[in-house]
C-alpha cells in the first residue's frame, strides 16, 4: 500500500468512555476480523483488562478500508493505554499517530483523563477527530458535550460525530473521516528511522518490539541498532498485526507493525528509541525520547518465606514484559526477605500485584506504598531515597524534598467546598478553580505526591458521588518538614511499620498505628509498650496488659499483708521476665495492619 493511502491514527479517551468498543467496531465493519473470531474487547487480551475497562497494554491493528471514492486505505490503528501511569507510553504511541479520535462520553461529557490526553496530542500536532459516544444512552445529553468541547477544549462542536460504538451508529462516518480528515505519513529521505513504542516477550521468539517506520524501511536479515543504547541486532522477521502477527516481505516509511531480532530482554529496548540502520546511520534520534522511572516504591514479601524464590520467578517474568517494573532483593526483620518493587503509579502497582496473585498464584504481602525523596545532607551531598529504612540520622540532615504533582480535579459545582478541604487536609495548594459549564468546575492544585498515593481518589469518588475526576502530572520536588515515624514494641524498632511523614502528621498517623497494633499483638505473660516515635522523642503509647495469675486465690482470710507480700513477688516475677523477655509479633499481625493502613 503506498504511502499516500496510509493513515496512522490512534483512539484517546477517559476510562470507560467506549474506547475498546469502538475499536471492536472498526476492526469488524473494515472486515479486519472474521465472525467466528468476534468478541467484545478484542484488543484487551489480560483478564484484568476486560473486567475493569480498561486498557494496560498498547495494541496496534492495520485495517484495510474500501472509502467511497472507491480507493484502498490501509489505517493503522494504535490503541493507547488511557490512564495517567501509562502516560509516557501513551506520548510515545501518539508520536507515532498523525491524527487522534477523541471519544467523549455522551452522558458524562469532558473528564480530566480528556483534557489531559486532548494536550498531548496536541503538542504531538496531531490532527483530532472528535467523537461523542453513546449517544443512544437516554441521559445522554449532546448539546451540553458539544458546548464543552468548544469551551474546554476549543474544539469546533460541528467537527464532533455523534456515534454508538455499542449499537453501530456512526462507524462509516468516523472511518470517512479518518481518511478525510487526518493527513498521510510523509518520509524525509531513505535513511532508516522507526520509533519504538512498545514491546513484549514471546517465550519462543524474543523480544516482539512495535514500531512505526518514519522513514526508509525495514528489511528482514539487515543489521540495525537502537540509538539510545548503541546496541546493533540482525532482524529476523517483520510484519504487520490484523490483530494477530502476519508476517510481510518488509515495512516501509509511514507503516505500522512489529519487528523481531536477536534481543533478549525487553530491559534492552527503550520505548521511545530510534531504530536505524547499522551501516548508514540516521545523524539524530527521533525527539522525545526518556528513560522512564519508577514514581512509586513498595516492598512485596511472600507470605509464605518458603516462596522466595517462586516470586523472584514470577516478577522476572512480569518485568519480561514490562520494563517500567523494575526490582530488587531486600530483606526485613519481620517479613523476612521479599523485594523492593518500582512502579509507574498506584494503578500500576496494583497491576503487578494482582496479576501475581492471578497469573503465578503468589500469596503476597505489600508494604505500605512510598516515593522517592531528596535528602540534603549538612555536608552538601545530595541522597536519593526511597525506603525509610535507608534514611540518615535527622542530625545531618539539611532538608528534604518531596515530590509534588499538579493535580487536575473535577468535579459537580455543589462539591467544591467539601473538595477544597480535601485538599487542604492533604497539605495541597489550589492555584485556581475554572468553571467548565453551569454544573461543573475544574480545580488545579498542587499537592504532594505521597498524599494522594493510598486514597485520594477514592475521597473524590466518595465525595462526588463517583461524579469526579482526576488527573495529574510531576512538578518537580519541594523542602517539607518530614520526619521519619518509628514503631517501637518493648523499646525496639518494628522496620516493617516505619515511615516518611509530614510532623503535622506524624502524630496522628502514630497514634493510628499505635492503637491498631495494640489489637493484633497477643497478650504476653507481662505488659507490652507499643510507642510511636520522631527521632528520641515518643509522640503515642499504647499498652498490650499482660496475662495476670490470681496469686491471692489460696488466701482466705488472714491478715492483708500475706496478700500484699505475694503480689509484690509477683510484680518482682515479670519485671525481671520483661528485661530477658522479646516479643514475637505474629506474621497474621503485620499482615493486618499493612492490609488496613
Amino acid at each position: 500500500m503506498s504511502i499516500e493511502r496510509t493513515r496512522n491514527f490512534c483512539i484517546i479517551a477517559h476510562i470507560d468512555h467506549g474506547k475498546t468498543t469502538l475499536s471492536d467496531r472498526l476492526l469488524e465493519s473494515t472486515g479486519t476480523i472474521a465472525e467466528r473470531e468476534k468478541q467484545d474487547q478484542l484488543l484487551d487480551s489480560m483478564d484484568l483488562e476486560r473486567e475493569r475497562g480498561i486498557t494496560i497494554k498498547a495494541h496496534p491493528v492495520a485495517m484495510r478500508y474500501r472509502a467511497k471514492d472507491g480507493h484502498d486505505y490501509r489505517l493503522n490503528l494504535l490503541d493507547t493505554p488511557g490512564h495517567v501511569d501509562f502516560a509516557y507510553e501513551v506520548s510515545r504511541s501518539l508520536a507515532a499517530c498523525e491524527g487522534a479520535l477523541l471519544i467523549v462520553d455522551a452522558a458524562q461529557g469532558v473528564e480530566a483523563q480528556t483534557v489531559a490526553n486532548v494536550h498531548l496530542a496536541l503538542k504531538q500536532g496531531l490532527t483530532i477527530i472528535p467523537v461523542i459516544n453513546k449517544i443512544d444512552l437516554p441521559n445522554a445529553d449532546l448539546p451540553t458535550v458539544k458546548k464543552q468541547l468548544e469551551d474546554i477544549l476549543a474544539i469546533p462542536a460541528d467537527e464532533a460525530i455523534a456515534a454508538s460504538a455499542k449499537a453501530g451508529i456512526g462507524i462509516q462516518d468516523i472511518l470517512e473521516a479518518v481518511v478525510a480528515r487526518i493527513p498521510a505519513p510523509k518520509a524525509q529521505d531513505d535513511t532508516l528511522r522507526g520509533l519504538v513504542f512498545d514491546s513484549v516477550f514471546d517465550g519462543y521468539r524474543g523480544v516482539v518490539s512495535y514500531i512505526r517506520v518514519m522513514s526508509g524501511s525495514v528489511i528482514p536479515g539487515t543489521a540495525v541498532k537502537l540509538m539510545s543504547t548503541n546496541k546493533s541486532y540482525e532482524i529476523k522477521e517483520v510484519g504487520v498485526f490484523t490483530p494477530k502477527m502476519f508476517q510481510q516481505k518488509q515495512l516501509n516509511a509511514g507503516d505500522v507493525g512489529y519487528f523481531i531480532a536477536n534481543i533478549k530482554s525487553t530491559a534492552e529496548i527503550k520505548i521511545g528509541d530510534t531504530l536505524t540502520d547499522a551501516r548508514r546511520p540516521a545523524s539524530e534520534p527521533l525527539p522525545g525520547f526518556q528513560e522512564v522511572n519508577p514514581m512509586v516504591y513498595s516492598g512485596i514479601y511472600p507470605i509464605n518465606t518458603a516462596d522466595f524464590e517462586h516470586l523472584k520467578m514470577a516478577m522476572g517474568k512480569l518485568q519480561l514484559n514490562d520494563a517500567a517494573f523494575v526490582f530488587q532483593p531486600e530483606s526485613s526483620v519481620a517479613l523476612g526477605f521479599g523485594f523492593r518493587c518500582g512502579f509507574l503509579g498506584l494503578l500500576h502497582m496494583e497491576i503487578i500485584q494482582e496479576r501475581l496473585r492471578r497469573e503465578y498464584n503468589m500469596d503476597i504481602i505489600a508494604t505500605y506504598p512510598s516515593v522517592i525523596y531528596e535528602v540534603i545532607r549538612t555536608n552538601g551531598e545530595r541522597l536519593e531515597v526511597d525506603n525509610p529504612a535507608n534514611l540518615p540520622d535527622m542530625s545531618v540532615i539539611e532538608e528534604i524534598r518531596e515530590p509534588v504533582v499538579k493535580c487536575f480535579v473535577m468535579i459537580p459545582n455543589e462539591n467544591i467546598g467539601d473538595m477544597m478541604q480535601l485538599m487542604l487536609d492533604k497539605r495541597g495548594t489550589v492555584e485556581h478553580t475554572e468553571s467548565l459549564d453551569s454544573r461543573r468546575v475544574m480545580i488545579t492544585a498542587t499537592l504532594p505526591l505521597n498524599e494522594i498515593l493510598v486514597d485520594f481518589h477514592d475521597k473524590i469518588k466518595t465525595l462526588t458521588r463517583g461524579y469526579g475526576s482526576m488527573d495529574y502530572e510531576p512538578a518537580g520536588y519541594r523542602a517539607s518538614d518530614l520526619v521519619k515515624l518509628e514503631m517501637l514494641v518493648n523499646g525496639e524498632p518494628v522496620d516493617a511499620f516505619s515511615s516518611i511523614v509530614h510532623r503535622e502528621k506524624a502524630e496522628g498517623r502514630g497514634r493510628a498505628l499505635a492503637a491498631k497494633l495494640k489489637e493484633v499483638i497477643p497478650t504476653q505473660l507481662y505488659q507490652v509498650s507499643i510507642q510511636a516515635a520522631i527521632g528520641g522523642k515518643i509522640v503515642a503509647r499504647e499498652n498490650v496488659s499482660a496475662m495476670r495469675k490470681n496469686v491471692t486465690a489460696k488466701c482466705y482470710g488472714g491478715d492483708i499483708t500475706r496478700k500484699r507480700k505475694l503480689l509484690e513477688k509477683q510484680k518482682e516475677g515479670k519485671k525481671r521476665m520483661k528485661a530477658i523477655g522479646t516479643v514475637n509479633i505474629p506474621q497474621e499481625a503485620f499482615i493486618q495492619v499493612l492490609r488496613t493502613s
